[in-house]
């Protein structure tokens, strides 16, 4: 063996512990040697053990000094393997190199040192048969043999390996860990590992018996991945052909990779693009053998296209990025009337503006004057183009200095907003006018963009997974594999990597393990890497080393991850050929990534944002300010970065091993949720729920990995992302994900940032609430999606969805109570005070100090905080506020109470969750603490049963609890979403979940309820119904009931997404989120407990919604009058060519001349031609043809009975060169041709029949239009009764609004102030009115919220106030 094939990273076992040192060794790296050493038996103390001493240690003197290995080197051989050298000494290897190794002495002597003699012969006789067996995939029985023997007399001589006394010596070699594991568990007793029996590095199955072409394609599947047919045929003994006959519809031959491939992976992904691209190829190769196959396979794509979605049902964005600028331009200058051009510009996500020359309707219609400019029609398409809104400022005085005191100009901000929307929504109006060939041609160009995705249905039921040990899992409490983990692991396979949606508790982390080892065995990826989180990765590898124990897999401890081992952890990884990598998230954090490559990505975001703030500049004032210092921000930090990134490729030395140079070619990263806070770029600056745009450097690094990756390989995707909340609060979050994994297919849709997705899956709404100041504050949101069921088919396409319900996991139902409890008097009080303060922003009146500025802007969001506490304690307030008898810690003490006391003989368990007035060691009185006395107190529980995981500071004493709740000796446990909500395996005894407050993300309320509602919760399954109790807490009129609604429906539309189940193309999210509270009309119409404003917010969406009703109900009448007009005329055009060719048909009969049989004769005469022979009047004729110019006049030549022959000479271009046509007509009422008027130029007796064959065709005409009348006159009476139609809903429409009215009226007298209803107080009053409070901004509000508010509603739906 040669010494490059010592080095072969084939051979490195799967994992080391070179930390595990013992403490006299400078740096225990350990050896190996010959297999086949026979231990000597001198007996000599040892310095390593001296438990294990026998006898008196000898004095002699070792040389333990380093030397040159003089050794056999071998494959296994590493950094820290134990060895014997020539003289038999004992030692370790060190700076291990291709050219030999430094050979490390160690100071063992008699017992121990036999011991290690035989351990070495062991390991060595293991490794060579393991490395024997998978280059060859043929079995080893000698080497088996000594395998077997070394092991017998190790276990005889000094127990097992496993055994505690042996463990500290095993451990001391590097590879020991693999060595360990040559014995598993079994009923509490150590027993061989199946490499003892058989082969375990290659499927010994390799003859399968099959009995039909389906079997076979299975067996094919599973040790191949793919179709091999020479493997398929030696199975089942049928010719290639008929087996394909057989499999028809199963397999496809793909000309694009040049063999046949399964439905599965033929038929999906992008099928409109394949198509084109089969055709191209098919055209390419047009005499291939393969061309019927070829066919039949584009035959199959084309019936999986997706069913074109008709222009009715799509909703059109102004804006969307891939709509030829074109189109835009057409709209502009039909409503400009001007010649409008537009531009766009990739590079800068940037549309550009300009016109011909500028109309009234720029320049007056469409102008907004604001203080300091004006906005004409050109600036505000641009806005409208990008969907934002011009920031206008007023001078509202002088400073002490002279400048302008500068305030935001609310009026010029509603007006510009209501011009804006008006192109903005105008454009689906015009589209709506188009002729049906563009509309057809747009519909194209749209379902081929983004309606083109199929998702097979992924049947992994033919794997069998040949390396999988379902033996060592059923210890793990692992029986089978599920199909639903089958399916998912056959889509990674197929499309390499994915999206594995599978809810909390359906075993993702044995999909992760099973998809990582099969990647590796078929050659689809050759390192793959799995990350999870810090709570998870243990339990992770230890699944992995059950399910695959010969697996080599390198799991990375904290000690490994220290900064004294990290460096010589990734050469480790560099350099040897594991199956599979194991870390947590935050060490995954600490690899450095490619410089290179992260200098290309930065530099790429920096001229991003560089760009569009040279745009920003050459706009000059007409921008937000907000927007150029958030871009001058973001780029002095992406300098930054990259000055970092530039001194490290500087300083770089080559021991520093990237991401890059670990060969790492796949990613599995469970909870990818963790990762979601991405940097992006956007112009939507005030727009709220969109997160921070700067992102985190955990998300960036992930995405410098996954990139390194598609870099790589050339494609998309690269990792999985394995999550129960891919989505857990927004559609916005999926833009993200597409980013991380989908980089080429975006591009493709020409979506380079979020702002050109937004453009086309989201709408933007602007709601105006006046704040403290009486200025009008503009609140921004993503709150309606459309397009919904594309957006879901591109998520599908490389994702994989799975309820518990659909995998089948044995769980209780989750049994949800909204529990009301009525407010408290204190709590009356204090709405009463916090509707007060949402009106004039006085916050003295809450008990705290006057807003400051930054606080007046976040007013609702304090509002919405103090509601919270508020419903939750009034403790939380002021502690000095009392306990009341009816409040929620009372009502859910005895809840709790009620539940301990039913289950109390099964000792069930409840958790109660809070993420408010959490408790803190020594820090004053929190609502857990209250709960807790509540039930000791008043209900006698023991404190010792009721927990708080706050408690629990170490990571042990967390499991203890944990454990404490499965035995039944903690009853209760407390903890808010992020300490309790994920991780804990408590559910053994759950019969109830208790929620004091509602968290902000539908995921979050998911994950609390899967502390009780998850597979193993046995009290629940016996004792419960299989049911566990979720109580929801709701205070009326405070927030509780409306966040817990709001989640509900967040999470209906986010699982109909997922799968792919829309009932709509549009989706609403709501108005609600942390970062700015809820919306000013619903907060005071649930805190009032008056729900008018709710109301009215309903009666103007009905309205709304029923006059689009008749705007497209008048336009459908529109549309067929105008159709009767055209109709009805043509049916009186048809009727008059009826009559006028039935006159000439009768004028011919009377005077036309018959022969004997009764033939029409030709008595046809022509100028200059006195004989009366056809066939010298029809070379005349003939002559004519060729030689005639009338200049486009009709020149009588000759007639026949009486109807007279005209010629015309037109002018044609053939071939670039200018030709005459000469054609000829007979002449009645109408100009009547034969053969499209040419003579036959060949035979002289045809051309002098030209005009009778003209005139015998007048009857088949004449029929024709008959025909067409019929038809007419069957559709007319059908336009008339639809052209007559009233609109049926025109008085419910007048009654809404006349309710909305009458409601308005209502709302005006609640909110305005109230004062006495004399003259001399209103005159007295009026004076001071304007002086110290201009109006009550409430007041404002509803006007604002009634008039400019919503653009949409017309004047007549509000009521001035």
């Amino acid at each position: 063996m040669g010494i490059k094939d010592t080095l072969n990273p084939a051979f490195a076992p799967s994992s080391d512990n070179m930390d595990k040192k013992p403490e006299q060794t400078e740096e225990i790296k350990q050896p190996e040697t010959p297999a086949e050493v026979v231990p000597t038996s001198e007996t000599v103390a040892t310095s390593l053990f001296p438990e294990l001493e026998t006898e008196k240690p000898k004095e002699e003197v070792m040389d333990l000094s380093p030397r040159p290995f003089n050794g056999l080197l071998e494959p296994h051989h590493r950094d820290g393997s134990m060895v014997l050298d020539a003289s038999r000494n004992l030692g370790y290897l060190k700076d291990l190199t291709p050219y030999g190794a430094t050979f490390q002495p160690l100071d063992l002597r008699g017992y121990q040192k036999e011991k290690a003699m035989l351990y070495i012969s062991l390991r060595d006789a293991y490794e060579r048969l393991y490395s024997h067996e998978t280059e060859n995939h043929t079995e080893h029985k000698p080497q088996r043999g000594y395998l077997n023997t070394y092991y017998d007399e190790f276990v005889m001589r000094y127990g097992n390996l496993n055994a505690r006394q042996n463990v500290k010596l095993v451990m001391m070699d590097a590879g020991g860990r693999d060595i360990l594991s040559l014995e598993r568990a079994e009923d509490g007793k150590f027993v061989k590992a199946d490499i003892f029996d058989r082969p375990v590095s290659f499927s010994q199955e390799t003859l399968v018996e099959v009995e039909s072409p389906e079997e076979a394609l299975s067996a094919s599947l599973n040790l191949y991945g793919g179709v091999n047919l020479p493997y398929m045929e030696s199975l089942c003994d049928l010719p290639q052909a008929e087996m394909l006959e057989a499999l028809k519809g199963r397999v496809f031959y793909n000309p694009l990779a040049e063999g046949y491939e399964i439905a599965d992976r033929f038929i999906a992904g992008n099928v409109v693009q394949k198509v084109a691209d089969v055709e191209g190829r098919i055209r390419e190769h047009e005499g291939h053998a393969m061309l019927p196959q070829a066919q039949e396979s584009l035959a199959a794509l084309r019936e999986n296209v997706p069913e074109q979605i008709p222009f009715e049902d799509l909703d059109f964005n102004f804006g969307e990025r891939w709509i030829p600028t074109g189109v835009y331009a057409a709209y502009m200058s039909r409503l400009f009337d001007t010649d409008v051009r537009i531009t766009y510009s990739e590079s800068l996500d940037e549309y550009s503006v300009n016109c011909a020359c500028k109309t009234m309707k720029i320049t007056d219609e469409f102008l907004v004057k604001g203080y300091y400019r004006h906005y004409d029609g050109m600036h505000l398409l641009k806005h409208a183009l990008h969907n934002t809104c011009p920031d206008m400022m007023k001078s509202i005085g002088k400073d002490e200095n002279g400048n302008d005191i500068k305030v935001r100009d609310s009026e010029g901000i509603q007006l510009a907003n209501a011009k804006i929307d008006e192109i903005r929504n105008g454009f689906s109006e015009w589209l709506e006018e188009q002729s049906p060939q563009f509309k057809e041609r747009l519909v194209t160009m749209y379902n081929r963009k983004f309606n083109c995705f199929v998702r097979p249905r992924y049947d992994g039921s033919h794997q069998t997974f040949p390396d999988l040990n379902l033996k060592g899992l059923a210890s793990r409490g692992i029986k089978s594999v599920y199909p639903s983990q089958m399916d998912c692991v056959w889509m990674l396979k197929q499309n390499g990597g994915g999206i594995c949606d599978h809810e909390v508790g359906t075993g993702k982390t044995l999909i992760m393990c099973i998809a990582a080892h099969e990647m590796k065995r078929l050659n689809l990826a050759h390192k793959p890497m799995i990350i999870g989180l810090k709570a998870n990765v243990a339990e992770i590898a230890a699944t992995y080393q059950a399910a695959y124990p010969n697996a080599r897999i390198l799991y990375a401890s904290e000690k490994d991850f220290s900064t004294a081992n990290r460096v010589r952890f990734f050469n480790n990884i560099k350099n040897n050929d594991y199956d599979c990598v194991i870390m947590s998230h935050d060490q995954f954090g600490k690899i450095p990534q490619s410089p290179e490559l992260q200098q290309r990505i930065l530099q790429a975001e920096l001229d991003t944002v560089e760009e569009n703030l040279e745009v920003l500049r050459q706009q000059g004032k007409n921008v937000s300010r907000a927007m150029l210092k958030g871009l001058e921000k973001r780029k002095h930090n992406l300098e930054a970065k990259l000055e970092k990134v530039e001194h490290a490729i500087k300083s770089r030395t080559d021991d520093v091993v990237d991401f890059k140079q670990m060969g790492i070619d796949h990613i599995f990263i469970d909870e990818s949720h963790q990762f979601k806070n991405l940097t992006f770029n956007t112009r939507h600056d005030r727009v709220a729920g969109l997160g921070n745009s700067e992102g985190s450097q955990k998300a960036l690094n992930m995405l410098f990995a996954i990139r390194t990756i598609q870099e790589r390989t050339g494609k998309d995707l690269g990792a999985t992302f394995l999550s129960g909340t891919t989505i857990s609060n927004s559609l916005t979050e999926l833009y993200l994900l597409f980013k991380y994994l989908r980089p080429k297919e975006l591009e493709r849709q020409d979506i380079r940032c979020f702002d050109a997705w937004a453009a086309i899956f989201a709408k933007k709404t602007t709601d105006f609430e006046f704040n403290v100041t009486n200025n009008v504050v503009q609140k921004e949101r993503f709150r309606y999606f459309i397009k919904v069921p594309e957006l879901a088919a591109f998520y599908n396409e490389i994702t994989d969805y799975r309820t518990a319900e659909d995998v089948g996991v044995d769980r209780p139902a989750k049994n949800e109570i909204l529990h009301h409890i009525p407010p408290t008097p204190e709590q009356e009080d204090f709405i009463q005070k916090l509707m007060q303060f949402a009106k004039t922003g006085d916050a003295t009146l809450l008990g705290r100090l006057p807003l400051s500025e930054t606080e007046e802007k976040a007013k609702m969001l304090i509002a919405t905080d103090y509601a919270r506490k508020m419903a939750l304690d009034m403790r939380m307030i002021d502690p000095n506020y009392e306990d009341h008898p009816d409040n929620k810690a009372s009502h859910c003490a005895k809840m709790i109470a009620e539940y301990y006391q039913k289950y109390d003989a099964q000792k069930g368990t409840q958790f109660v969750f809070s993420d408010l007035g959490t408790y803190q060691p020594g820090d004053g009185w929190n609502v857990y603490s209250e709960i807790k006395r509540k039930l000791t107190e008043d209900y006698g529980i023991p404190p010792s049963e009721v927990r708080f995981i706050q408690e629990c500071k170490t990571d042990k004493a967390r499991k203890a609890v944990i454990d404490a709740m499965n035995a039944g000796t903690v009853r209760v446990l407390f903890g808010s979403t992020s300490m309790l909500g994920t991780g804990v395996n408590a559910q053994k005894r759950c019969v109830a979940i208790h929620h004091l407050d509602t968290p902000w993300r539908p995921s979050d309320l998911q994950q609390r309820d899967g502390r009780g509602v998850r597979a193993g919760n046995e009290i629940a399954k016996h004792f419960a119904g299989n049911n566990v109790d979720v109580i929801i807490y709701a205070v009326e009129k405070s927030l509780d009931s409306y966040k817990f609604n709001l989640l509900h429906c967040k999470q209906t539309f986010i699982s109909q997404l997922k799968s792919g189940a829309m009932g709509a193309r549009t989706i609403d999210e709501g108005a609600m989120d942390e970062k700015s509270g809820m919306n000013f009309s619903e907060y005071m119409a649930l805190l009032s407990g008056n729900t008018d404003l709710l109301d009215k917010a309903k009666l103007e969406k009905r309205i709304a919604s029923l006059e689009g009703e008749r705007k497209s109900f008048n336009k459908g009448k529109r549309d067929s009058e105008f159709k009767l007009e055209s109709k009805t005329g043509e049916l009186r055009n048809n009727t008059a060519f009826i009559d006028a060719m039935t006159e000439d048909w009768n004028r011919f009969l009377s005077v036309v001349q018959t022969d004997k049989e009764g033939n029409r004769l030709n008595i046809i005469k022509v100028d200059g031609v006195d004989s009366a022979d056809e066939k010298v009047i029809g070379k005349r004729l003939q002559e004519i043809a060729k030689n005639a110019t009338t200049g486009g006049l009709y020149t009588q030549v000759g007639e026949l009975y009486g109807f007279p022959i005209k010629v015309v000479s037109e002018r044609i271009l053939k071939e670039g060169l200018e030709f005459t046509d000469n054609r000829f007509v007979v002449e009645g009422n109408y100009k009547y041709t034969y053969n499209n008027g040419h003579l036959a130029m060949a035979d002289p007796l045809a051309a002098a029949r030209n005009f009778l064959n003209a005139m015998e065709r007048i009857p088949s005409i004449i029929d024709q239009y008959k025909a067409k009348n019929e038809v007419l006159e069957m559709e007319i009476p059908q336009l008339q009764e639809i052209a007559g139609k009233v609109w049926k809903k025109e008085d419910e429409l007048k009654q809404l609004k006349s309710e909305l009215a009458a409601l308005d009226r209502k709302i005006q007298l609640e909110l305005a102030p109230a004062q006495e209803n004399t003259e001399e107080n209103r005159q007295g009053n009026e004076k001071k009115q304007t002086e110290q409070q201009p109006e009550s901004p409430h007041v404002d509000f509803v006007r604002s919220h009634l008039i400019i508010g919503r653009p949409g509603l017309s004047e007549s739906k509000g009521v001035k106030l």
